[in-house]
This record gives structure tokens, sequence and C-alpha cells, in this order.
């Protein structure tokens, strides 16, 4: 890592300092996410154009880390509560936070890229779900998982309006997702994101009563649905960070960091 590059306060520490601030962010940190935000998307797409059968997670995590890099960013990711690499690379029934190693991405697999970049002192985070080999390659079944999860985080991004509650962004993936007989996880969730990369906002992909905050201009969170072939229910093996299915079925995501304006909400993540 570039000595240059300012890394978050939590490098070094078990566990990053309990954040204390608003949920809603002023106009200067906004803009300051829209270049990470921006930064973090870029490094997404590049990393992406590296998928193909041969290729490691390891390799791709390497792709990443250049690039946040050579941007003057920080991969978010490298050292947050000790986890080892620049990227989340969950392939299959992966459903979040693998590691990236020397796995080998075979033809027709499934593999989503997790990646947040810290520069200016805020965070940007986003992931993508792709299809190795192309989408001739992957099976249907996958191959509509994946693009049904894509659609249920635009729904969900249209679904966010001043004055509505945060549960009718679950309630529109949720329902959206049952459509299809999906497994919805519960467990992991959307979250807020600004000059702390989980600020304690939690944003629930299902219909939860309970998340009543009451969306306004300024606030800043990630939408990142996951949706499941089978069961939502899932298991965590030994590294204590990679989350799978516990009836081994595939698993896609797709998320967004996005402020909510007058008039509804601005997507930060895009190149």
């Amino acid at each position: 890592m570039p000595s240059a590059i300012v890394r978050p306060a939590y490098v070094g520490q078990p566990a990053p300092a309990r954040y204390e601030g608003p949920d809603a962010q002023d106009a200067e940190t906004v803009e300051r996410m829209r270049v990470a935000g921006r930064i973090a998307a870029q490094a997404l797409a590049e990393t992406a154009r590296h998928i193909e059968p041969g290729v490691t997670t390891d390799a791709l995590d390497a792709v990443a880390h250049a690039f946040l890099c050579d941007h003057g960013a920080y991969p978010s990711t490298l050292g947050y509560r000790g986890f080892p690499k620049s990227l989340c690379t969950s392939v299959n029934e992966v459903i979040c936070h693998g590691i990236p190693d020397s796995t080998v991405l075979r033809e027709g697999d499934i593999v989503n890229l997790d990646i947040t970049a810290f520069v200016g002192g805020v965070h940007g985070d986003t992931n993508a779900t792709y299809l190795v080999g192309g989408p001739e390659s992957v099976d249907e079944e996958s191959r509509l998982l994946v693009e049904r999860t894509r659609e249920a985080l635009d729904r969900a991004i249209r679904a966010v309006r001043p004055g509505r509650r945060l549960n009718v962004i679950g309630r529109v993936i949720e329902s959206y997702a049952k459509r299809f007989g999906y497994g919805v996880v519960r467990d992991f969730t959307g979250h807020g994101v600004h000059t702390a990369f989980h600020s304690g906002l939690i944003v629930p992909h299902y219909d939860d009563p309970g998340a009543d905050t009451v969306l306004v201009p300024g606030m800043t969170f990630t939408i990142e649905p996951m949706l499941n072939l089978g069961t939502h229910e899932w298991e965590m093996w030994d590294d204590e960070w990679t989350v799978v299915t516990r009836d081994g079925r595939r698993s896609a995501q797709f998320e967004h960091t996005l402020v909510v304006t007058e008039g509804g909400a601005e997507v930060l993540t895009l190149p």
C-alpha cells in the first residue's frame, strides 16, 4: 500500500470506533462521496473485465487493489475487523464476504465482486454479480436469479423518497423476490455509509416493521439485496467471514451507495 494513501482509522484496530453522527450528510460530504463512489464503480468495472474461466479470485483481488491504489483510494475492506483482502469475491453458493484465494473460476459459475473505496475521508461501496463465461455458459435458473436480483435493487432505489419509512426498501425487494420463490437474506443488510464504513443504520431487504426510520434528504446508505434460489438460511465458514447458503444453492447480490434527494435518490456508485 503506497504510504501517501490515507488509511481509515480502523486499520490496525480490532474494530472501528462507534459512529455517533447523523444519518444525513451535508452537501460537501456527499460531493466527496461522489468521488469515492465513482472510483469504486470504476474499480468494479475494471476488475470485472478480468473475470473468465481459469482466473483465480486472488488475481481479481490484485486487479482491484492496484486500481484503487492507482487512483489514490484505500480498499475499505482491507483490515476492516481483520478482513485480509481488498475486495470480497463470493462464488455460487457464497452469499457474501467471500475471501479471495486460490479458488479458480469455472465456466458456468456466478461470482459477486464487492468493492469499497475510501478516499477524501469517505467510503463508496458497490457490488455486482457476474456470469463466468458469459450468459450462454450459465444455466437459465442462475442467469435469471442474477437478472432479477439486479432488478430488485433497481426497484428498491426507485422506491426511495423523503418522508417514506426505511422499510419500504425491504417491502419492495421481498415482494418482488417472492414472485419467483427466492429466498431473501435477512441477517445481512444494507447499511449507512459516509465517513463511517458502516454507520449503524441498518437497511433490511425484507419488510421489517421495526425499520421505521423516516427517510430525509442527505441520508446516505447502501441497498444490497441478496437473493437465493433456495432458503435464506445460511452458515458461516471457520474463517468467520464467508457466508454460504445452508442448502448449497446459488445466491446473487447487487449493491449501490445512494443519497436521498428532495425528489427520490441519487446513486453515488456510478462510473
